[in-house]
């Protein structure tokens, strides 16, 4: 098989719009933009949200609340996604979590303590709720909680 032989074939595929090539093509003189104004100009048109000058509706509405950037968001697991995704192993680290998609890469990670744990493990996360703690280290496992 060569390139040439893939679908769709040259005849087959939409020719782009060639403006401006005469009245015959049916976009020759004002190369379909009509007349006159602001969208018939090169480099002509206006940016997304502009109302002719009226004040937008973005800038009309009032804010309200508080936003707080300085949060931190943590991308939270539960014990039974770990054991599910992690049967046979007992050294649970930060890596393999972001590795096996389930926090994402970069991102502070929670355990949380929903369902029950069966064998002894020792998990490294940034943080730990209290249950999760508290069956971890029942179950003869381990928390490690990581800086930051």
């Amino acid at each position: 098989m060569q390139l040439h032989e893939l679908y769709p074939f040259a005849e087959e595929r939409k020719a782009r719009k060639r403006v401006g090539r005469g009245q015959g093509s049916g976009l020759g003189s004002t190369s379909g933009k009509g007349l006159k104004g602001q969208n018939q100009r090169s480099g002509g048109g206006t940016r997304p949200g502009f109302e002719g000058g009226q004040m937008p509706l973005q800038r009309r509405l009032p804010k309200r609340g508080f936003h707080n950037i300085f949060k931190t968001t943590y991308s939270v697991c539960s014990l039974t996604r770990l054991q599910n995704a992690f049967p046979d192993k007992t050294d649970i680290s930060l890596e393999d979590i972001y590795q096996r998609g389930l926090a994402r890469f970069g991102a502070p990670v929670k355990i949380l303590g929903e369902g029950e744990v069966s064998a002894a493990l020792r998990v490294e996360a940034h943080k730990f709720s209290a249950s999760a703690r508290e069956k971890l280290e029942k179950a003869g496992g381990a928390a490690a909680a990581l800086e930051g």
